[in-house]
């Protein structure tokens, strides 16, 4: 059965040159960068050129880069960074952010005695920059703001220079979990007011399990992994040679062929809109998703035609149609995600995020609107 994936935001296939690149430092890059030999310091000089090549293509500093294991690890690490040491009593988040935001705002402002606050929500998705003025306007207490710049679920984009602005007139602290965005939009940390950003690999066709923190140079924090002196102390342990090479290889070609693969990519998610309303009249954009104030990758949708059917995912998998929805129990069935709940409780309507990756093809969305049409016949 021929498989179409079109589940590109929680996880992008290997691009074919990043995964002849990993082979390659497998084979010739196998020393510790902490050691002083020939085979530690090639192994170093990989390190520190992929940091280069990092900030060069995010216009910041090498050394504002620090690896990691991935967005996870970066969201938690800069969050509990803030209370800790930038003595943060007050978290202002949203109710729209990914769990590793969510729940470790949660976790630490309990940790640290910090109050957490929810921003309001529209049912598109837009957060309340209004609340979000009041509240630092009002109160002096040091704050961390956390708002992502792309939903991965939704697809909204958050106008991060007005957050930031809003951030710096009032001095707080602005994090941003940058993980749908970096690679697949051109991003200067240095211009833009944010302290804290994070990135995957795997969100831009790159390996799993590597990713790194942004922290602006002014951000004085200390280590959040305790061993070595790797990452300027900040992170201790020896780091992986072959995915950060792989890591800064995967972000250098997103953006050496972003426009030509952005222009695709967007055809692609206007053939799927077109074709999807035609198939089901009643159907909805979930957030922004159909407009330029979304990723041009994720197109999330609901679909009351198909409100009788409790096993979408599970059957358009059965068919060849990888996508996604709300979060998935054990069993398959589909459960209303906390994004969707915080922008209408009421919300009852079946819900499929289709995300598009440039290894799609016309054919891909051919086929995956012809899926559609055998369960809205059945």
């Amino acid at each position: 059965m021929e498989l179409i994936y079109l589940d590109n935001a929680a996880s992008t296939p290997l691009r074919k040159e990043v995964k002849e690149y990993m082979l390659e430092l497998m084979d010739g890059a196998y020393g510790n960068p902490s050691s002083t030999h020939s085979q530690g310091r090639k192994a170093k000089v990989i390190l520190e050129a992929s940091r280069k090549s990092i900030a060069r293509n995010l216009n910041c500093l090498p050394a504002e880069i620090v690896f990691c294991s991935g967005g996870t690890e970066a969201d938690n690490a800069a969050i509990s960074l803030a209370l800790r040491d930038l003595k943060v009593k007050r978290i202002i988040t949203s109710p729209l952010e990914h769990h590793a935001v969510l729940k470790a705002a949660e976790k630490w402002s309990k940790a640290f005695e910090a109050e957490l606050i929810l921003l309001n929500v529209d049912p598109k998705g837009r957060i309340d920059f209004e609340q979000l003025e009041q509240l630092l306007s009002t109160n002096s207490t040091p704050t961390l703001v956390s708002l992502m710049h792309g939903n991965n679920e939704i697809g909204n984009l958050l106008d991060i220079e007005k957050a930031g602005n809003l951030c710096r007139q009032y001095g707080a602290w602005l994090h941003s979990d940058t993980v749908q965005t970096v690679g697949h939009y051109p991003l200067s940390l240095k211009d833009l007011p944010i302290d804290f950003a994070t990135a995957s690999a795997h969100k831009f066709y790159g390996p799993k399990g590597v990713g790194f923190l942004y922290i602006d140079r002014r951000v004085k924090v200390s280590s959040f992994i305790t061993g070595g002196a790797q990452e300027r102390g900040l992170r201790g342990g020896t780091e992986s040679i072959v995915q950060i090479g792989a890591l800064a290889k995967a972000l250098d070609l997103a953006y050496q062929n972003l426009d030509e693969e952005r222009a695709h990519i967007e055809a692609l998610k206007a053939q799927l809109w077109q074709g999807l309303k035609g198939l089901f009249p009643k159907i909805y954009a979930n957030g922004l998703s159909n407009t330029d104030e979304s990723l041009y990758t994720v197109l999330s949708v609901s679909i009351p035609e198909l409100s009788e059917d409790s096993m979408l995912l599970f059957n358009l998998d059965l068919k060849g149609l990888a996508v996604s929805g709300g979060s998935a129990c054990s069993s398959g069935s589909v459960q209303k995600s906390h994004v969707i709940a915080a922008m209408d409780p009421e919300h009852t309507d079946p819900v499929v995020r289709f995300s598009i990756g440039k290894d799609n093809s016309t054919h891909d969305i051919e086929k995956a609107l012809a899926i559609m049409a055998e369960l809205k016949q059945a």
